[in-house]
This record gives structure tokens, sequence and C-alpha cells, in this order.
């Protein structure tokens, strides 16, 4: 469990930057360069993010549980993880209404990730894990937002196109992901 918590403040503590210190962030990009900054925080998330994947898998090894979640859970689960992906999908697809509605969708596809996955587990390093990540992005997501309302940004309105290509992305990847990767690359089949 060490090597997940010691993952989990690397990983997250580089992405809370902007959450905590953002000043401090910008003062020291404006000092050192975009550049240097991207690696360092690159060499930082890789490293954090290896952490994570090792220190979960020992963790799965030996299990605590802490609670049995209903088995109508996991329907759940699939549901708000198509979501996410739809989400996550809108992050990138330019011109689509979800981004232009919600403004951060990546930060809300982590938020409905790993909501999603604490319902339908109920181990400590599921609830370490994913509870983590649930906390992290609600609080990004309010910074993020109390940026854009001190910036007064304005996003792009979405098309018709941009939204339907975006709901198409996600739902494929989403089906990809539940249907084989996740259990070819966790080794737990969500659906199948």
């Amino acid at each position: 469990m060490l090597i997940l918590l010691l993952g989990l403040l690397i990983f997250l503590g580089v992405h809370s930057v902007r959450i905590v210190a953002d000043g401090w962030r910008s003062a020291t990009i404006a000092r050192v360069g975009g550049l240097p900054w991207k690696a360092v925080f690159a060499v930082l998330s890789i490293i954090g993010f290896v952490l994570i994947v090792w220190g979960f898998s020992l963790a799965r090894q030996q299990p605590v549980q802490l609670w049995m979640p209903p088995r109508g859970m996991r329907h759940l689960a699939s549901l708000l993880t198509l979501i996410s992906f739809v989400l996550l999908a809108a992050a990138y697809v330019p011109r689509n209404a979800i981004k232009a509605r919600l403004h951060h969708p990546m930060v809300l596809s982590v938020k409905v990730w790993a909501l999603a996955h604490l319902l339908a587990n109920g181990n400590v390093a599921h609830v370490v894990l994913f509870g983590s990540f649930l906390v992290w992005a609600v609080l990004n997501f309010r910074a993020a937002r109390a940026r854009d309302r001190a910036a007064g940004t304005v996003y792009a309105a979405g098309t018709a196109a941009g939204t339907v290509t975006t709901v198409l992305v996600g739902v494929a990847a989403w089906a990809l992901f539940a249907f084989w990767a996740h259990g070819a690359l966790i080794g737990i089949r969500p659906i199948g």
C-alpha cells in the first residue's frame, strides 16, 4: 500500500500545482521556460503513474474488503464509465457542445470514472486509488472554473458534427475498453 500511496502523492501532487500554487507555477515557467517545466512534469507524472500501477497491483494481491457492493452497482459503473469516456472524448474533439457547456470535460471524466469504480468496488486499494482521484478531480474542477471566471474565459460554441463525433468516439473507446482492453490490461473483465 505504501507504493500506491507514494505513486498517488507524486502523480496527483504534480497535477495539483495549479490547484494550490497557480501563481508559483506561472512564475516558475516564466523563469525556467515551458520546455523544462513540461519535462520535469512529464518525468514526475510517469514515475507517479508507474508507482500507482505497481502499488495497486501489489495491494490487489492481498485485498482488504471494507464492504461488498450490491451486484447492480456494476451495471451503474458501466453506465458511468460510458459517460466518462464520452466526456474524455469531449476534451479532444474540436467544437463539441459538451465542452462548450461543461468547459473541463476531462476533469469531469476523471470524476465520473472514479465514482463509478468506487461504487463497484469495496476494498481498501480501490477506495484509496479511486477516492484519491475523485477528491483531486473535485478540487481541480473547482479551481479550473475559478480560473475561468477570473480570466473571463469564453469557450467556442459546439457544432452538431463535433458533438456527434464526440459521442461516437467516446462510445467506441468505451466499448473497446469495456469488452477487451480492461481485461487485457488490468486483468478484470467488467463486461463479457
